[in-house]
């Protein structure tokens, strides 16, 4: 999903309260940290994963952690990367009435 500058902002201001829920060690990116990653953004929509160690590979680790769970990367903010996909339901999605409002 394409977000634009305005959609972003919102997003990343809606992600500045939450606590990073994933947080990648020296062990990398698992198998099992992506199904914990797709499942918390089934759950929560906008979630945060914090990166302890491969800090001069974050960028490529956060595209390939977008890809992988099929989310969007909002931003990286130091060691922090804030992620959003909308749930599945409709009924469960909590942003998209006003992500669709900024998307003019």
């Amino acid at each position: 999903m394409e977000i634009n500058a305005k959609q972003r902002k919102f997003l990343e201001k809606n992600a500045q309260p939450l606590n990073a829920l994933v947080q990648v060690g020296g062990a990398g990116v698992t198998e099992n940290q992506l199904a914990q990653i797709s499942r918390l953004l089934g759950e929560h929509e906008l979630i945060k994963v914090k990166f302890n160690e491969f800090k001069e590979e974050k960028r490529e680790l956060a595209n390939d952690i977008a890809e992988k769970t099929q989310s969007t990367a909002v931003r990286l903010i130091g060691n922090v990367l804030i992620l959003y996909r909308p749930a599945k339901e409709a009924n469960d999605r909590k942003f998209e009435k006003e992500l669709n409002k900024l998307e003019k």
